[in-house]
Formats: structure tokens, sequence, C-alpha cells
């Protein structure tokens, strides 16, 4: 996933197998889970992470909503430990099966818990399935990048976390300058938010986000609906382990925004249903509108300077030139939309995948090539 404002999340191709029988665990060239998922005993699963992250926080959110028994151990990102390898990445959350496979990944892996809890899947079948990845999936890849500026570019949040996270208790200076605080400044410039006219204009889209979501919460009561989904975990991931939890920003003003993310996602029934496709939300259609913005040029860029074997890029963001540092992960990511639109969804469900995503100006990133 994403560079988190502490960590990062990646998956390998790799195999891993059940305590007592064989069972072969894979992602596919796209990234997607595969293998027999459909057998598992009553013993809890197991989330290692760190409350300070955003996809930890996220996966905790998701398994809240499941109404489903976890345990959680602190682990940090590439601390050489066995299940680094047993995972197939050093970056965190890694879940832990009843089965003890070692899973990471959020996206496939609430994929892989949605079969498993089909009553309360985060991303349903179909084409609205489809949209929720989609919007997830902007969040996932653009929004978070705000995250990561916030901690480290701001002095009072680079103190906290080195106070929570590390136990050390140091001025501002004394933080900036520390040595665990220097890999924050280079993802933020890896990510496009090095100048300070593009960090403002990133908070300024954060912030505008929080308030269309403030604004949805009065109508429904989740982003996308009357029942959560993979959008409300992710958005629940990021206040728990950023913007509500850092020093800065100030979120008091979002009365509603706090009040949701003070609710226990076990609380949920199970009951409900999202908005009907293709309209969705208002929320929705925000956050894809500064998708096909902000990340498409991105994405795009991204997917070519990848193609040419360039390290990295230059596209217009806000208006003016901001350089990125080209990842694999973010083709990876659009790569199981493809999966999705290729392989769940039928001829007709294709067509109005196509309709919509040229209607929402996303077509150029999410419809697959030779479909």
């Amino acid at each position: 996933m994403l560079i988190d404002g502490l960590f990062t999340e990646s998956v390998n191709a790799g195999e891993t197998r059940h305590r007592d029988r064989p069972v072969l665990l894979y992602f596919d060239q796209n990234g997607v889970l595969g293998g027999h998922l459909s057998h598992h005993t009553n013993a809890e699963y197991v989330i290692h992470g760190v409350p300070m992250s955003l996809f930890t926080r996220k996966l905790e959110a998701a398994f809240d909503f499941y109404g489903v028994p976890y345990q959680q151990t602190r682990k940090g990102t590439r601390d050489g430990s066995e299940l680094e390898g047993r995972a197939g990445s050093h970056q965190i959350p890694v879940l832990i099966t009843p089965e003890n496979w070692a899973l990471a990944d959020t996206t496939p892996v609430i994929g892989t818990l949605d079969e498993r809890y089909p009553a309360r899947r985060m991303v349903p079948a179909g084409l609205p399935g489809l949209l929720v990845h989609v919007v997830e999936e902007i969040l996932d890849e653009w929004v978070a990048r705000v995250m990561v500026h916030y901690r480290w570019h701001y002095p009072e949040n680079t103190r906290d976390v080195l106070a929570t996270g590390f136990g050390l208790e140091l001025s501002l200076e004394e933080a900036v300058k520390h040595p665990a605080a220097q890999w924050g400044p280079r993802a933020c410039r890896a990510t496009g938010t090095e100048l300070i006219e593009h960090q403002q204009a990133a908070e300024h889209e954060y912030i505008t986000m929080l308030d269309a979501l403030e604004t949805q919460l009065a109508e429904t009561p989740y982003a996308l609906g009357d029942r959560p989904c993979a959008v409300d975990c992710m958005l629940l991931g990021g206040l728990r382990a950023h913007t509500n939890r850092d020093p800065i920003p100030d979120l008091s003003r979002f009365t509603r925004v706090l009040e949701w993310n003070e609710q226990q996602g076990s609380a949920w029934q199970g009951d409900g249903v999202l908005a009907d496709f293709p309209t969705s939300t208002p929320f929705a259609q925000f956050v894809l509108e500064l998708g096909r913005d902000h990340y498409a040029p991105f994405l795009l860029g991204n997917a070519q300077a990848l193609a040419a074997g360039h390290k990295s890029f230059v596209v217009d963001t806000y208006g003016t030139p901001c350089s990125y540092l080209t990842r694999p992960y973010p083709e990876q990511s659009r790569q199981m939309i493809f999966d999705r639109i290729r392989h769940r969804l039928d001829d007709r469900e294709q067509a109005a995948a196509r309709t919509w995503l040229e209607d929402v100006g996303l077509a150029a990133c999410f419809w697959p090539p030779e479909a």
C-alpha cells in the first residue's frame, strides 16, 4: 500500500502452509489473493502492527465491522522476524489466521475475509463492489500520503510519535534531527509533498474531504450509505492512527466525524444497504472527482515511468509541476481493479462499468487495456 505515516505495506508472491495439512496460498501476477480459503477454525486472528500505523488501524476497523474476535500484537517494520519471511513482506500489518497463515496487504486481506464472512462484506459483489474498490483505492494510494506529510513535516507530530512509539522525550529541534525522523521527509519527497505549496494544497484537500464526510454523516451512518464498507475502514484507519491522534491537525470542528470515529464497529448488526450504483453518495462523488483531478495524473505518470524504467517523474499536481518517486505498488494495486472487472463482472456489468468509469473520468486509470 501507499507509504504509511510510520510504515508501508506490500506483498510478494509466496507460499504458506496450514500447520496440519498443506494448503497453497498465493498472490497472482495482479496481486490478487488466491487459494482454498473456505475451511477455518474457531481460533482467533492476530493482527501484528502498531496503533500509529494507518493500515494496521484500517484492518482493525474491518475486524470490528466483521464482528470477529482478534488479538493485537506489536510489530514494527523491517524487524527481521520470521513473520516477515512467512508473509512475504517486511511491512505491517501482518495478519495471522486461525490456520496459521501469514497474510499482508489490507486490500486482498479484506477480500479474503469477505469470502469468510459474506453477510458482512466490506466490498460487495458486482458493480457496487467496483465502486467501493475504486474509492478505497483513491483513499489508499492518494489521500493517505497526507498522513505522511502531517506526521513528519510538523515537529509537534514528529516529537509526539517519537515519544509514544520510541519512548524518546525530545525537544522539537531534537525530534526533527533524530535519525528515526529522517525517513519521513524522504517519504514526503517521494509522494509529492516536499514543497510548501503542495503541502498546503494536500492539507486543504484532506480537510475539504472531511467537510464532505461531515455533511454525509448527517444523512447516512456511513460514508457510502447505511452499512459500512472498506471505504469506512480506510477513513477510520487514518483518523485513529494519524489525524485524530497526532497534535496536528485540529479536527475539533468535525463533530459528526469524531462521534462516528468513537463508535464501536462491533455494534453494527450487519444490516443496511449501500447507496445505489452508480450515483452512490455525495461523499463518494467527492472522492471520485478528487481521483479524476489529482490521483489519475499521478497514477498514469507513474505507470509510464515504470514502463520506461525511470526512477522518478514529474506531473502537474494542484496546478504546478510536482516530482514523484516511481513506485511499483500503485501499478500492482490498480491491476487488482483490472482483475475485478475482468473476472468478477459479467458482460452486462462490464458494459455498465465502462460507461461509469468514462462518466467519472477514470476509464484511463481503471478500465483494463485488453477488456
